[in-house]
């Protein structure tokens, strides 16, 4: 896995490598990265109870990465961060680890 912390004198995160070729015809498709924050494992009659304002511990910190993985293939790691400008309040994650997408992440 690459460390992606390089940052360009602005701040902002310089682009990941990766295939460029616009001539691939899956180079539009979209895919979906799902983010993952953490596990909850309550028992099933605590699961039973849940209703609105319940509270659900997860086996995470706030300060721990996340993991973003494509189906069930982890492909990077990242801190979760809130927007700013226009789309303060939105989250998003900023990458401190990518998969090299052959050999996956370790």
């Amino acid at each position: 896995m690459s460390d992606s912390n390089d940052t360009a004198a602005t701040g902002k995160p310089r682009a990941a490598p990766g295939p460029t070729d616009l001539s691939n015809p899956f180079s539009t498709v979209p895919i979906e990265i799902t983010i993952s924050v953490g596990r909850a494992r309550p028992l099933i009659r605590d699961l039973l109870g849940l209703g609105r304002g319940a509270v659900l511990p997860l086996d995470a910190r706030i300060e721990d990465p996340v993991e973003l993985y494509i189906g069930e293939r982890l492909i990077a790691r990242g801190e979760l961060e809130e927007m700013e400008g226009d789309q303060q309040g939105q989250l998003a994650v900023r990458l401190t680890e990518v998969a090299d997408l052959q050999d996956g992440l370790g």
